[in-house]
């Protein structure tokens, strides 16, 4: 590790841990338990495969879901809802996966792109061209 850096600490609320209220965090915390109230942080969330998140609202930097999450949640970097997870509420962030065998209902938003790209008021043409040009066929 180099001098200066710090390494990023892994919070972890174990399978037993049930807990209500409010939480805000600056590493990266896992919920293997379950969890009821609001969570804002500047940190990472991972829910386990067990865990059940029930929040009126997250807002974390990133969101892994192996387990079940309903709320409103907002990530300011990406989204992951991994084979298994149930997610209930609407979603907003930059990147979003989705991968087969989840269970989601809500609506998704795409938050923070560079700008907003129109393909469908430039002609076939011009698209192809300038496919053409950018991968060299």
């Amino acid at each position: 590790m180099k001098p200066g850096k710090k390494k990023a600490r892994l919070i972890v609320l174990g399978s037993t841990v049930s807990m209500d209220g409010f939480l805000k965090f600056k590493e990266t915390l896992c919920i293997q338990g379950k969890f009821r109230g609001t969570i804002e942080a500047t940190g990472a969330l991972i829910v386990d495969r067990e865990a059940m998140v029930d929040a009126d609202h997250i807002s974390v930097s990133s969101l892994t879901i192996h387990g079940s999450v309903s709320g409103q949640i907002r990530a300011v970097d990406k989204i992951d809802m991994l084979s298994g997870s149930q997610v209930h509420g609407d979603v907003a962030a930059s990147r979003l996966r989705i991968a087969d065998g989840v269970l989601f209902e809500g609506q998704c938003s795409m938050t923070g792109t560079e700008r907003e790209i129109e393909i469908f008021s430039r002609p076939i043409e011009e698209i192809k061209a300038e496919l053409q040009r950018t991968h060299g066929q």
